[in-house]
């Protein structure tokens, strides 16, 4: 086991390395966009540029930008939030993109449970063959096209909900006003993960129904009832639980288009923006951040089979 700990942590080193050296290489390929002169000291931005090595070869660059993020310094924001420290900002953004997963997450995982379960309990009849094809639809169909839908509808023609997330300022993360303005983002996000986790569920959980061992558990004279709850989905949730908790760890890297659709400030919009503007500080700070939380969700979901089925032996041959 700690050996394969080992062997995994080097690998997604040198894997973060590999995708950071791209996105710098190409990033800085892009032509350097000029200083905007309202309000700013230019002389003062030019020279944090000589600083930053921006006139020297782009590897020289990169063993600059290395040396800064070892200390803890990211730079400072240069076309977006002029001036500012790019952590601090980064920081602020952050809760925006935690919360709105995290309902959608709360909201996802127990819909999902429940249509999987249901489907497979109703294998090959109506109510599966129903399940099964709204799945598909869900599934195929991108989330900005159900955010669309979402704002249109809900926002725009009801007026049930407003097209814009409330302010920090004027309400608490945690309460009613925060949650129902972010409840159209919550469930065009929340939808393709019903439709993912319902699939998966059905069809582990149908193949369990097949085993013989269920079949030896109900003329012992249990009832279907207790069988599947005792038996099928015990069995049935080894692969599901580790698919949900690599959802919780992918709160906190927000979604790129929701966020950008519904206006949230959170991360998300905060890397299509750096990406929009060429802002070189704010896209490595959201590359580094989203490709170490890919490489963690993955890890972690690996490591989680070990404990969560003892049988599964991490790492063997």
């Amino acid at each position: 086991m700690g050996k394969y700990v080992l062997k995994r942590l080097i690998l997604m080193i040198f894997t973060f390395l590999i995708i950071t050296t791209i996105c710098f290489v190409l990033i800085k390929l892009l032509p350097l966009p000029a200083v905007k002169q309202m309000g700013r000291d230019v002389n003062l931005i030019l020279a944090r540029r000589e600083a930053l090595g921006y006139n020297k070869p782009i590897m020289v660059q990169y063993k600059l930008y290395w040396e800064h993020l070892l200390q803890g310094d990211m730079g400072l924001g240069e076309q977006m939030y002029a001036g500012k420290e790019v952590m601090d900002v980064f920081f602020t953004k952050l809760p925006y993109s935690v919360i709105v997963n995290l309902y959608s997450i709360l909201v996802a995982i127990p819909l999902g449970l429940i249509f999987g379960i249901y489907a497979a309990l109703r294998k090959n009849q109506w109510q599966d063959h129903f399940v099964s094809t709204m799945v598909m639809l869900f599934i195929s169909v991108p989330s900005y096209v159900w955010a669309f839908l979402v704002q249109y509808f809900l926002c725009f023609k009801t007026g049930w909900f407003s097209l814009t997330v409330a302010s920090r300022e004027t309400t608490e993360f945690f309460s009613w006003t925060m949650f129902t303005s972010m409840l159209p983002a919550v469930i065009s996000l929340a939808v393709y993960t019903v439709a993912g986790l319902t699939r998966f569920t059905r069809a582990e959980l149908a193949e369990v129904l097949t085993g013989d061992y269920l079949l030896l558990a109900r003329t012992k004279g249990l009832t279907k009832t207790q069988a599947v709850v005792r038996h099928a989905l015990r069995n049935a949730m080894v692969p599901i639980l580790p698919m949900i908790l690599s959802e919780f760890i992918g709160i906190l890297g927000g979604s790129l288009i929701i966020e950008s659709i519904f206006g949230i400030p959170g991360v998300g919009s905060l890397f299509v923006q750096s990406v929009n503007l060429r802002d070189y500080n704010f896209f490595m700070a959201d590359t580094v951040f989203y490709t170490l939380i890919g490489l963690l969700s993955g890890l972690v979901t690996d490591l989680s089979y070990g404990f969560i089925d003892p049988r599964i032996k991490m790492g063997a041959r």
